[in-house]
């Protein structure tokens, strides 16, 4: 599968991910993390039942805390 991610190309990623799939995948932490795929911010709680497809266009928003 192709997605764009953060303004890259990622061509090695297997088909059929959800966006759960892809977090895992990626291995970034869920909890601390804001997806957008195609310009739409995607609930937390739909993470695991969102699939993503060929060429969709994600953003990954990581927060990091501190003060």
């Amino acid at each position: 599968m192709h997605l764009i991610i953060n303004g890259k190309d990622h061509d090695d990623l297997p088909d059929g991910l959800t966006v759960a799939g892809l977090i895992a995948h990626l291995e970034l932490p869920e909890r601390k993390i804001a997806v957008e795929r195609n310009r739409e911010v995607i609930p937390k709680s739909t993470y695991s039942e969102t699939p993503l497809n060929n060429h969709d266009v994600l953003e990954i928003i990581h927060f990091i805390g501190g003060g």
